[in-house]
This record gives C-alpha cells, structure tokens and sequence, in this order.
C-alpha cells in the first residue's frame, strides 16, 4: 500500500511542476516573401548552389581526346554487353556489372535479360560533352530498337568511366 502512495505523490509532483500548455491560437500568417533561416551555402569557386547558381568549374579536370575516345569506348561495350536479351540473367548482370557504377549495379542486378528489347550495337557511341563538367557525359549509343542515352560518371581524372544509367529511347 506504501508504493501506490509514493507513486501517486511523485506523480502529482511532477504534474504540479510541469509548464502549462499554450493554448493560445498562432497568429495567421501574412501573405509576405518568405525569408531565408540560414545564409546562402557557396559550393566551389565560392558559387551559389542552386537554384539559379552557376555549374561548378571542372575543378581541374579538363576534356582531353583521351578521355572522350574512353568515355565512347566503355559506352559501348556497356552497351553491347546489356543488348544480350539471350543471355542467362546471372551471366548477363555479371558481364554487365563491371561496365556500371555501384548504384547502378543494384538497379540492373533484378532486370531480366529477356525483357530487354535491343539485341545489338549498330553504330559507334557519340558523345554529348559539357565542357564545364568534367565528372559526368551522356554518350548516344545506336541500336537495332533506336538510340540509347547512355550516362557516365568518373569520380577523377584518371579514375574509370562508369555507366549510372542505360535509357531507351523514348518512342
């Protein structure tokens, strides 16, 4: 009986010390130009993010012939290897897998092969470069279903291109 009782006074304790709740109305809001809660990030070259910044200098990467012929070329042979509708799925997410990036072997590691409707490569991958970023291209790959857009990444100068995304063409 002595434990109900002391549970019962430490509770009304604390209910008695408790702040009483607010139970006045927000006042409304008036129809004004929000405002920023925080300064303005600057990302490189001191530049605003977005929206309406600038593109971030390549940050010393620059396009060299040597980086677009291996941009084309890993363009490709992803492309190639993923126009494969034939292949066993365990064999053709193996074969495609070293073309990709970590993400997107995750995205394509449940696609099945025989749902692909491209079967081949019929034309050399062109590429579209934007010269301020250095890091990332898109390439056109041709195929016997239309053209895809194929996007690559690098993560430097020297470092691999990687293919993030493999997209079919839109009709």
């Amino acid at each position: 009986m002595k434990k109900p009782l002391t549970l019962l006074a430490v509770a009304l304790l604390c209910v008695s010390c408790a702040p009483a709740a607010n139970t006045t109305p927000a006042p409304a809001e008036s129809p004004s130009k929000p405002t920023a809660s925080a300064p303005v990030s600057l990302s490189a070259n001191s530049g605003p993010q977005a929206p309406g910044g600038t593109i971030p200098a390549t940050i010393g990467i620059t396009w060299d012939q040597t980086s677009k012929d291996n941009a084309v070329d890993v363009a490709g042979k992803a492309m190639t290897d993923f126009a494969r509708p034939t292949v066993e799925e365990k064999q053709w997410a193996n074969d495609l897998a070293r073309w990709l990036t970590p993400q997107a072997t995750a995205d394509y590691s449940a696609v099945d092969p025989a749902n692909i409707p491209v079967s081949r490569v019929t034309g050399p991958a062109t590429l579209d470069v934007d010269e301020a970023n250095g890091f990332g291209v898109m390439a056109a790959v041709p195929t016997n279903a239309g053209t895809y857009t194929v996007q690559l990444l690098r993560t430097g100068k020297d470092a691999t291109w990687k293919v993030n995304r493999l997209t079919p063409p839109s009709s």
